[in-house]
């Protein structure tokens, strides 16, 4: 799967080359902050195959918990792009948002941190769902 991608002004951006690892729909509260309220959509990538090809995202990690995961964003416009988790070294997991063609994720293969989930939140026929995170 190859991938292009970036932020909303323009200011970044990136190509992936790379079977995706996971395709993924969470859940949680914290992607439910950065999403602005959904579930975020991501597809996972070798880190290897991930690189920035116009400017260089901005980033963020949480000092106030343990094994905190580090957002990429755009330092203008405020776009995720990715981010990065300890738990999975040598992955990225992709912003489906940020693609130039996000009709290319073709959907998520699982639902995760169901266990937050709302009501209004929607997970589509014969997508596996697990409370947490699965067993790696």
């Amino acid at each position: 799967m190859k991938m292009t991608g970036g932020c909303y002004c323009g200011d970044v951006r990136y190509e992936a080359d790379g079977e995706a690892l996971m395709k993924v729909q969470c859940h949680c509260r914290e992607c439910q902050h950065i999403s602005g309220g959904g579930a975020n959509l991501i597809v996972g990538v070798a880190e290897a195959g991930m690189k920035y090809t116009k400017g260089a995202p901005a980033q963020f990690t949480r000092d106030d918990i343990d094994a905190a995961v580090t957002r990429e964003f755009c330092g203008r416009c405020g776009t995720p792009i990715l981010t990065r988790v300890p738990q999975n070294p040598g992955a990225v997991f992709v912003k489906v948002g940020s693609m130039d063609r996000p009709e290319d994720f073709g959907g998520p293969d699982v639902a995760i941190h169901t266990d937050d989930k709302y009501d209004f939140h929607v997970i589509g026929d014969g997508v596996m769902q697990f409370p947490k995170l699965p067993p790696m």
